[in-house]
């Protein structure tokens, strides 16, 4: 990890930097988001640098002011961004405390105010199909064209959909297969549906490369996500669609998944949301084992189904 420690003027500056890097490192293990993390730093960098003080000395007053003032846009904050402020600071000081580093939260005092966060949008089948069409058949097209589809199909979040390297493909009992690391650090295993497959190696033969040629760790992708967001906004402008990160495909993919009629349990199981899949049960059996629902997403935008699943990648 990056160093994100904050320059406090006291005399204990290391021992507070201690404190925060152990803190930002025990979020990114329980979260498995190295996005969370570094917003998690990017706030409490503003907060104690703006106030000039340690966290020993921190009251609820202060955490008030700052959590209600204005940003860098010289605008009020939303409900949304007062909630994020005081839970980031009240997250930190949960682990000082368990620490015995201090002995009071002092965002216990602290209401926070009732957020209506703006329901996610998921992308329908046939905006998928528009935005496939105007991706061009290019080496950086096929590439990106291979990630849209492995989103879509997966329902992976972001990262883990980014961090797939070599050695996390396999081909087992007739089919290929991906291991992942999610959120809060749960691990599985999925099927990498037939079309995700195909679009993965058409992209490694446009760039002269094949997965035998690639080294158990390098990505199979060759390229990072800030990337890949900024090409995608160039597709959805040319599709005729609004702007839109990547974690709209998630959102696509239950959204698609429920449209071809899997319950919302079976849609639960496949986005491994532990709200519903409360039960080690069903997420052992959801382990690795063919998944049966990507046929009918896949029918949907275009790309295909069904066939005979060959082991076409070395």
């Amino acid at each position: 990890m990056r160093s994100t420690a904050i320059a406090y003027p006291l005399e204990d500056l290391q021992g507070w930097e201690r404190s925060l890097l152990a803190f930002l490192v025990e979020k990114e293990r329980r979260s498995g988001s190295r996005r969370t993390v570094e917003g998690y730093s990017r706030m409490l960098q503003d907060f104690f640098g703006r106030l000039g003080m340690t966290p020993d000395e921190v009251t609820a007053q202060e955490v008030f002011v700052w959590a209600h003032g204005k940003g860098l846009s010289g605008r009020d904050p939303s409900p949304v961004t007062i909630a994020a402020r005081i839970a980031c600071v009240s997250s930190f000081f949960r682990f000082l405390v368990r620490m015995e580093i201090v002995d009071r939260n002092p965002c216990d005092r602290l209401e926070r105010p009732r957020a209506s966060p703006s329901p996610p949008r998921g992308l329908s089948a046939e905006e998928i199909r528009r935005l496939l069409a105007v991706i061009p058949d290019t080496p950086v097209g096929l590439r990106n064209r291979a990630i849209l589809l492995t989103l879509v199909l997966t329902g992976r979040r972001r990262a883990e959909v980014f961090r797939m390297t070599r050695k996390d493909l396999a081909f087992e009992k007739g089919r290929w297969t991906y291991t992942y690391r999610g959120k809060g650090g749960k691990t599985g295993r999925r099927e990498l549906p037939p079309p995700a497959v195909d679009a993965l190696q058409a992209a490694l033969r446009a760039r002269k490369q094949d997965l035998e040629a690639l080294g158990p760790s390098e990505s199979v992708w060759g390229i990072g996500s800030a990337t890949f967001y900024g090409q995608l906004q160039g597709y959805l402008r040319e599709a005729g669609l609004p702007p839109a990160g990547v974690h709209v495909f998630r959102h696509a993919a239950a959204k698609l998944r429920r449209e071809a009629g899997e319950s919302v349990e079976e849609v639960s199981l496949f986005l491994d949301h532990s709200s519903l899949a409360v039960t080690t049960t069903y997420l052992r059996r959801l382990e690795g084992q063919e998944d049966t629902g990507w046929g009918r997403v896949a029918e949907a935008i275009g790309v295909g189904g069904g066939g005979m699943r060959l082991p076409t990648l070395r």
